[in-house]
């Protein structure tokens, strides 16, 4: 965990995100996050937000993803072949 600071930005509070978990979640600037707050944690949730919604794959789910088909790329191309 690391622990950030809200700063003024104008007449915004601000926290910033680090690099790292920008990077994972796929985030750049002008990316939208969902806001909410669960009171009986005492936590802030960020979402990101897509075209359809806020996103339901985490960066976790996306890396295994990936580490499938780099795994088994032969035989998911030996399948394109048999689709119509």
């Amino acid at each position: 965990m690391e622990i950030r600071k809200i700063f003024r930005a104008g007449n915004s509070l601000v926290v910033s995100l680090p690099q790292e978990v920008l990077r994972e979640l796929r985030l750049a600037e002008g990316s939208q996050l969902a806001v909410s707050v669960n009171g009986q944690k005492g936590e802030i949730v960020l979402r990101p937000v897509t075209a359809t919604g806020t996103a339901q794959i985490t960066g976790d789910f996306a890396r295994l993803v990936e580490e499938f088909v780099a795994e088994y790329a032969g035989v998911l191309r030996e399948l394109k072949k048999w689709t119509p």
